[in-house]
């Protein structure tokens, strides 16, 4: 795994670039209650005929939100099995036994009920599905009940039996329909939600800034638009600003849903935020994930910290962290974040990035690096105030593992940016 080198500046996209919608998606049907109407139409749209229906444990014995789709799907003939046992960042040994589930049902798509989880073990078990009996790769239909976005990708991690993330990558492997039913997110825990929440935000910022993770390859990509998306090289300007739109509903209705937790119609607007967050596109070349999303990666399945809870510790830091080192045309969009957030400028590019930081998790964002910001700024911070604040020391991440984590994110500890990601790493206790 290697990161770019942040000091290199890539070619605009503000007059010249490409933009492509990704092959595989088919339709996206949001709005409350809409599940009934929407797997009929999507399950002719496909071609399919029966489904596997994938979740977690909790959603399925604790909710009737499994019991809902199923009903659907029952109803059209279209139901084949459920299995129900994916746990927290995908373990291999579920996607082996689900994949046995879909084999021996007869199954030709696999619906997806849950959060990233289910989400990125339906894309392995269809990924090795068809290497192993070639042909079309089978589709999937994703109903998200949390705001990870994992829906809107083409790759998909799971955990090994040793407990090492292994990434899948193919363009076939997005989500061949989304279904967006707010009504079926009222059962999702409150931190889950509005973790998630956190975590499509990190789409947003990291846009703007990028690492390559999968140095190899090399093709147009399906990916998310996020914070990260506003300093990520190519992304076209259309999808920076959907970025910036989706950023300012995220700070907006995410305090919202936690004071109106039964809100269908907030749901409603923060599915679509996490949606705009992540836009479906492909690029000419390979854009990876950003600094907070490489770290998250490293620290959630070796150390069983959720995804959503990875980004409410890295992003405020990492962002924090690109004043320092960003491009200036990666900063500028960063700081434009403040006017979508109705916030006053510091009157500096590199103050406004501080700002946004400091927006995120105030905190936190200004505890590592010590810099300097205006105290004209309001003292609301948007992690704190949703009440998920964590630490690596909550999460018995021992300090001793930090230069192995930063050696792990950036690939090797002779990167430029590895002092500066051992630092980073040591404010997150």
């Amino acid at each position: 795994m290697s990161i770019v080198d942040y000091s290199v500046q890539h070619p605009s996209t503000e007059l010249q670039g490409f933009y492509g919608w990704t092959d595989t998606l088919r339709g996206i049907q949001y709005g409350p209650a809409t599940v009934s109407t929407a797997l009929p139409k999507f399950f002719k749209l496909l071609g399919v005929s029966k489904a596997l229906v994938l979740t977690g444990r909790s959603l399925y014995e604790k909710t009737d939100v499994v019991k809902k789709v199923e009903e659907s799907l029952k109803a059209i003939n279209g139901y084949g099995a459920t299995y129900y046992q994916i746990g927290q960042h995908s373990p291999i040994a579920g996607i082996k036994d689900a994949t046995k589930v879909f084999t021996d049902a007869g199954c030709d798509v696999i619906v997806s009920v849950g959060g990233g989880s289910p989400v990125d073990a339906a894309k392995a078990i269809l990924f090795y599905l068809q290497q192993e009996r070639g042909g079309e790769t089978m589709p999937q239909i994703a109903i998200p009940t949390t705001l990870s976005a994992a829906e809107y990708s083409i790759g998909a991690g799971y955990t090994d039996d040793s407990g090492k993330k292994v990434a899948v990558t193919s363009q076939k492997l997005a989500p061949a329909a989304i279904i967006l039913d707010a009504e079926l997110t009222l059962a999702t825990p409150e931190r889950l939600w509005l973790s998630t929440g956190i975590r499509a935000l990190d789409h947003c910022v990291g846009k703007y800034f990028f690492c390559k993770i999968y140095k190899q390859l090399y093709f147009n990509i399906f990916f998310f638009l996020n914070i990260e998306n506003l300093y990520r090289p190519l992304v076209p300007p259309p999808l920076k600003a959907l970025g910036l739109s989706a950023l300012a509903d995220l700070f907006k209705y995410l305090p919202e849903s936690k004071a109106n937790p039964k809100s269908v119609e907030i749901r409603q607007k923060l599915q679509i935020a996490s949606w705009m967050s992540l836009w479906p596109m492909k690029l000419e070349k390979y854009s990876a994930l950003g600094l907070s999303h490489s770290i998250g990666h490293k620290l959630g399945a070796a150390y069983s910290i959720p995804h959503g809870i990875t980004s409410c510790i890295t992003l405020a830091p990492v962002v924090e962290l690109m004043a320092e080192i960003g491009t200036e045309q990666d900063k500028e969009y960063l700081a434009k974040a403040l006017y979508y957030l109705h916030k006053p400028s510091t009157g500096t590019v590199n103050g406004d990035v501080k700002a946004l930081s400091a927006s995120i998790d105030k905190l936190r964002g200004l505890a590592i690096f010590t810099l300097d910001v205006t105290n004209d700024l309001d003292d609301s911070r948007l992690v704190a105030d949703l009440g998920l604040s964590s630490t690596l020391t909550e999460y018995n991440v021992p300090k001793e593992d930090v230069p192995t984590i930063a050696r792990n994110t950036l690939g090797t500890d002779l990167h430029p940016l590895y002092p500066k990601t051992v630092k980073l790493l040591e404010g997150l206790y």
